[in-house]
C-alpha cells in the first residue's frame, strides 16, 4: 500500500470514528423531506385538482408545471441540501487545527500536500455519500407523495436520473469546497458562521438581485450556488424568480466547471496561508 492510499485510509478512519457526519446526514435528510414533501403535496395537489389554488391564496399563475416540478422537487438534495456537505468538508478540516490532530499527522507523513489531496478525497466521497442520503428524501418523499396524488413523478426518464447522477457530484464538489474553505479559514467558529450566512443569506440575496437585469443575471450565474443548480440542471430558486428570468442557467458542464474552480480556488490558496505553517 502507497503512503498516499494510506493518508486516504486515514482520513476515512478520521470522518468515521466522530458523529460529524451522521449527525448531518440525520438532520439533513429530515430537512429536505420536510420540505420536498410539503411542497410536492402543495403543488400536486393543486395540479390533481386536490387543492383549489384559491385555498391557498394564489391563482395558477406563478405555479411551475407539472412537467417541471418533479425536478424542482428532486433539486432540492442540492440547492437546499448543500450546506451540510460544506459544513462536512469543513468542520472535518478546522477540527484538525482546533484539536491540534494536525501535529501526529504531518509528523507520521510530513509531505503536507498529500495530506491535503488525501482529505480532499476522503471529503468528496463522503459528500456523494450525503448527496445520495439528500435524493433519498427528496427523491423517495417527493416521489412518494406526488405518486399519492395519482401523477407521474417521472422516475421512468433518463433526464430524471441523469439529475440524480449530476446531483451526487454536485454535493461531492461541495464537500471539497468545504475542504478548502476549512484550509482557509482554520477557526472552526468563523468557519461555520461563513458557511451559515453566505449560504443561508448573502447568496440567496445575491442571485434574487441579479435576476432583475441581463448583465447583473449574466454574473449571478457564476456565483457558486448558482453554478450548482446549473450542474444539477434544476433548482426551486427559479420559483423566486421575477417573470421567469432564472431560468437562463449556465450549461451544465459549465457549471460543474466553475464549482469545481471555487473548490481549487479555495483549496490552493488555503494551503498556501494556512496548511504550510509551522503547527505546535
Amino acid at each position: 500500500m502507497t503512503s498516499f492510499s494510506r493518508a486516504i485510509g486515514a482520513e476515512f478512519a478520521k470522518i468515521g470514528t466522530t458523529r460529524m457526519w451522521w449527525i448531518l446526514a440525520a438532520v439533513m435528510f429530515g430537512y429536505i423531506a420536510l420540505l420536498a414533501g410539503g411542497l410536492s403535496a402543495l403543488f400536486a395537489g393543486i395540479e390533481s385538482g386536490a387543492i383549489s389554488p384559491d385555498a391557498v391564496g394564489s391563482g395558477s399563475q406563478g405555479l411551475p408545471s407539472f412537467g417541471s416540478l418533479p425536478p424542482l422537487i428532486y433539486s432540492f438534495a442540492s440547492s437546499i441540501g448543500y450546506v451540510f456537505p460544506v459544513l462536512l468538508g469543513a468542520l472535518a478540516t478546522t477540527g484538525e487545527f482546533r484539536h491540534q490532530t494536525l501535529t501526529p499527522t504531518f509528523l507520521a507523513n510530513p509531505r503536507r500536500g498529500q495530506v491535503l489531496g488525501a482529505k480532499t478525497i476522503a471529503l468528496f466521497v463522503m459528500g456523494a455519500v450525503l448527496g445520495v442520503v439528500a435524493l433519498l428524501a427528496s427523491v423517495g418523499v417527493g416521489a412518494l407523495v406526488i405518486g399519492a396524488f395519482g401523477l407521474d413523478p417521472l422516475l421512468g426518464e433518463s433526464a430524471t436520473w441523469a439529475l440524480i447522477g449530476r446531483t451526487v457530484l454536485a454535493m461531492a464538489v461541495w464537500a471539497t469546497i468545504g475542504v478548502g474553505l476549512g484550509v482557509l479559514v482554520p477557526s472552526q467558529v468563523a468557519s461555520i458562521v461563513i458557511v451559515l450566512a453566505f449560504t443561508q443569506f448573502v447568496e440567496p440575496l445575491l442571485r434574487f438581485a441579479s435576476l432583475f437585469t441581463e448583465v447583473t443575471q449574466g454574473i449571478g450565474n457564476y456565483l457558486p450556488g448558482a453554478a450548482s443548480d446549473a450542474l444539477v440542471g434544476a433548482s426551486f430558486f427559479t420559483l423566486a424568480a421575477p417573470g421567469g428570468t432564472a431560468a437562463a442557467m449556465l450549461e451544465w458542464w459549465q457549471g460543474g466547471l466553475v464549482l469545481l474552480a471555487y473548490a481549487i480556488a479555495a483549496t490552493v490558496i488555503g494551503y498556501m496561508v494556512s496548511w504550510k505553517r509551522d503547527v505546535t
